[in-house]
């Protein structure tokens, strides 16, 4: 590159810079380039859609009671916090209530930032439920800079969304929430309140979409690099129209900060959501009752299905919906009132999206063979009791029997301690073996072999033969851990 630039420089030697020849061929030259230039399109920028929709966003002030500082300490698999506290602890977020450097101590009190946006002319406004959860007082600020009292609505700690009500005006510029769905690579822009800077606006692109952060079954994040950082929760993200594509919510961030990687919750969930609120102060969601999982390709191919796609069902609850309609451990959900199911994720936002009492047909794969059953939807509990996690520590039990190749001995549930009657119980698990390399550990319980219910060491012999004289590559097992039961497929070694 060097050579071609020194080229250049010697491209009309003997010319001296007074050459009247240099005069008439560069100069007109240089100025028809600079006209080119000039008139080329240049990048609109962002300032006159910012104008419009800027005025829509506050900036949110929380004051509390300080509470224990226990929650600081809980370890990121404590499942008495909720999923966004445990996501927070362990990502980091833009106002994560445990361990939260937006809301700091004072004279027994803590204090939070946040932000959120007018969705009408009379004072309601969207931001995160972690944002306004447990505050004594709220605060908001307009882009004006006029300071109101705020209340809560209604929130939703699942979709992680609030609803509160700004009084003292009837004229507050408000933000629509946008009826289409964000493309990736879409621009956007997020406006807020990043480190209690209030009306914040930074700009980047939509770089994926529904994404499962692992906070609760009904995620579907839209993942954005405009610039996200603490007390940017609850504010909008505009796309160029000046609509909301998505509420900031999260960010991934080991040190606290951006880094280029922020999830907003869908304009389409919080619409849903907030209507709800506005009209209950609560939601409610459609239910049939079952434990499902993926369908990975492993299972798949135990099962023989062409595709990993669909919901298995690992345990239909007793009398709730679904197993009123004949749906049954092992059954895979491929679709909801002809809506294909992707994944159990799917499948679980699908029936969500009902209101209870709702018909819903759900296409099944019943033992290799479809069919269509209509249920009628329940409401989703507000909270599912725990049961204590069975223990099998052998105390009194007998020795148990081993499972060649799988490298795992089981003993009858019925003869170990802390068990239920049904299946056989694992009490010991090899390491770097089969059994291992699918995650199953000592206390779980087998219920079924490749279709068959088992009750004891012989069960599961036999019915691991009868794979293996099928000529199957792998075998499907359903295992209870603790309460909940779930489906692995484990491969069958030759010989």
């Amino acid at each position: 590159m060097a050579s071609v630039i020194t080229g250049l420089g010697i491209a009309v030697p003997g010319l001296s810079p007074s050459s009247a020849g240099l005069e008439i061929f560069a100069i007109p030259a240089h100025a028809e380039v600079s006209n080119a230039l000039s008139s080329a399109a240049q990048p609109t920028g962002f300032a006159d859609m910012v104008e419009r929709v800027k005025p829509s966003v506050i900036s949110v002030k929380v004051t509390m009671k300080e509470k224990s500082t226990d929650a600081a300490n809980k370890s990121d698999d404590d499942e008495s916090s909720s999923p966004m506290e445990r996501f927070f602890r362990r990502f980091g977020g833009p106002n994560g209530v445990p361990q939260n450097p937006d809301r700091e101590g004072r004279h027994g009190e803590m204090m939070g930032q946040g932000s959120g946006f007018f969705i009408s002319a009379d004072g309601y406004a969207v931001t995160n439920n972690h944002v306004v959860d447990g505050a004594d007082k709220i605060e908001v600020t307009t882009d004006a800079g006029k300071t109101y009292t705020a209340k809560v609505i209604g929130t939703d700690p699942r979709t992680d969304v609030a609803l509160i009500k700004v009084d003292g005006g009837s004229d507050f510029p408000f933000a629509k929430l946008s009826e289409g769905k964000a493309r990736i690579g879409d621009w956007v822009l997020a406006v807020g309140n990043p480190f209690g800077l209030g009306g914040t606006v930074t700009a980047g692109i939509v770089s994926a979409s529904g994404r499962d952060i692992g906070s609760g079954p009904y995620d579907d994040f839209i993942q954005i690099d405009a610039p996200v950082n603490k007390g940017n929760s609850g504010g909008p993200a505009f796309n160029m129209q000046g609509e909301v594509v998505g509420v900031n919510t999260a960010i991934y961030s080991p040190s606290g900060g951006n880094v280029g990687i922020a999830f907003s919750i869908p304009a389409a969930t919080v619409k849903s959501v907030i209507a709800q609120l506005k009209d209950k102060g609560s939601v409610s969601r459609g239910w049939i009752g079952v434990q499902i999982q993926p369908v990975t390709q492993d299972i798949a191919d135990s099962m023989g299905l062409k595709q990993a796609e669909g919901a298995l069902v690992a345990d239909p609850q007793k009398d709730a919906p679904a197993a009123k309609a004949g749906v049954e451990a092992g059954d895979v959900i491929t679709a909801v009132n002809g809506q294909s199911v992707k994944d159990a994720r799917e499948l679980a936002r699908i029936i969500g999206g009902f209101a209870p009492g709702s018909t819903a047909k759900l296409d099944v794969l019943h033992k290799g063979k479809s069919r269509v059953v209509s249920l009628t939807l329940d409401q989703l509990p507000s909270a599912q009791e725990a049961n204590a996690d069975v223990e099998a520590d052998g105390k009194g039990s007998t020795r148990g029997a081993d499972v060649p190749r799988l490298g795992m001995t089981v003993a009858p549930a019925g003869k170990v301690d802390g068990a239920r009657k049904e299946g056989v119980v694992v009490t010991k698990v090899e390491p770097k073996s089969a059994a291992a390399d699918r995650g199953i550990k000592k206390g779980d319980v087998i219920l079924e072999v490749a279709g068959k219910s088992v009750s004891n060491p012989d069960d599961v012999r036999e019915a691991l033969e009868g794979a293996r004289t099928d000529k199957k590559s792998s075998v499907l097992m359903r295992l209870r851990s603790g309460d909940a039961s779930h489906y692995v497929a484990v491969p069958l070694a030759n010989g």
